[in-house]
């Protein structure tokens, strides 16, 4: 059940807003072949020009059509529908609504949209990293629990398995494994009798992923238990069984906060060959300022502590579409108290719908 919004908006001679003539009745006439028990509600003029038609219609829905002095007429359908409701528009009607309406009004161009589902049980849309709209085919909420942290939530999607979402954004699916070995450069990093920590990594894809690699012992830092057991439960086709046990024959599974474990081991002079970042992405913002982007220069700052010389910190950034908040990632790089060298690596991540940016980063060779 949602509301329902149908979009359409149609390109015309500017001359038919400024004079009217027939607009509304046109418009009218086509709206009410579709849509029945059309009634006009309210029309209003405004002071800068342009006018607002609003009509109800069967199953209580509303509809407004604004028509701008620019020669552009916006219209919005919206509606109720409960689940096992027929359409108040099919697609083909919608189809043939627009171009029925180009037709009536002369309209150099047109452009209809699916319609946009408000209200429902689950969300559907999620964002892009530039903040684009995208509208996923979900079809339940398997899992749902707000923690001390943030809101955890495990979906299904027709096509891509079952999807793991914090906060509202999109982390991991079970077609996802590209986002995991593009993250560990598999097939380009020797993982076989190294030592291995992840911060972060709830999901326990890349743990799981690590281990076929056989690393001496690999450590994984998470703050978040809830993340652990929604994914334990609902994302097996990413972790497997990996997260049944907090430990096992050379690994563990630490519930606490990263940092305290990175400054134990700092402390300890504690050294090992790799370091994953697996916790939040480079943030879109105008500057790297903020609580966000402390964090990530603390925990760069303090991975860089316990990596060997021979040693690499690989992480996520963020989608290529964000370049100027990927520029500032580098920037940070670059003013690390320990002086780094860095590359970066892309991958097309499907739940993501777009290429994503991953670095390696290890400290830079004094002569």
């Amino acid at each position: 059940m949602a509301v329902n919004t149908i979009l359409l908006d149609l390109t015309v001679d500017p001359q038919k807003i400024v004079e009217k003539n027939g607009l509304k009745s046109a418009v009218q006439d086509v709206l009410s072949k579709f849509i029945p028990e059309l009634k006009e509600v309210y029309t209003s003029d405004f002071q800068g020009g342009g006018t607002l038609y609003t009509f109800t219609a069967v199953r209580d829905s509303f509809i407004t059509v604004r028509a701008f002095t620019k020669g552009v007429i916006s219209i919005n359908i919206e509606y109720y529908r409960e689940d096992s409701d027929e359409p108040l528009l099919s697609f083909e009607k919608s189809r043939s609504l627009d171009v029925q309406l180009r037709f009536a009004l002369s309209a150099t161009r047109s452009k209809l949209f699916p319609p946009i589902r408000r209200g429902a049980r689950f969300d559907v849309y999620l964002n892009s990293s530039d903040e684009r709209i995208l509208e996923y085919d979900i079809d339940a909420v398997v899992f749902e629990e707000q923690s001390p942290y943030q809101k955890v939530q495990i979906v299904h999607s027709k096509s891509l398995g079952n999807l793991l979402v914090l906060d509202e954004l999109q982390n991991l699916s079970e077609r996802d494994l590209i986002y995991t070995e593009t993250l560990m450069q598999r097939g380009k990093e020797d993982y076989a009798g190294k030592e291995i920590v992840i911060l972060g990594g709830g999901d326990g894809a890349l743990l799981y992923e690590l281990l076929k690699e056989k690393p001496k012992f690999v450590t994984m830092l998470e703050l978040d238990e809830v993340v652990i057991r929604a994914c334990r439960e609902h994302l097996r086709g990413c972790c497997g069984d990996i997260l049944d046990q907090l430990e096992g024959l050379n690994y563990k599974i630490v519930i606490d906060d990263c940092v305290k474990s990175l400054d134990q081991m700092i402390a300890e002079g504690k050294k090992v060959d790799y370091v994953f970042g697996d916790l939040t992405d480079i943030p879109v913002s105008v500057t790297p300022q903020g609580e966000v982007w402390d964090f990530i220069r603390l925990i760069l700052n303090k991975a860089m502590q316990v990596i060997k010389p021979s040693g690499k910190y690989l992480t996520h950034g963020n989608g290529v579409s964000s370049p100027k908040s990927l520029a500032m990632f580098e920037d940070q790089l670059r003013n690390l108290q320990i002086p780094v060298d860095f590359t970066r690596d892309t991958a097309f991540v499907p739940s993501f719908l777009e290429d994503w940016v991953f670095y390696q980063v290890w400290p830079k060779l004094v002569n």
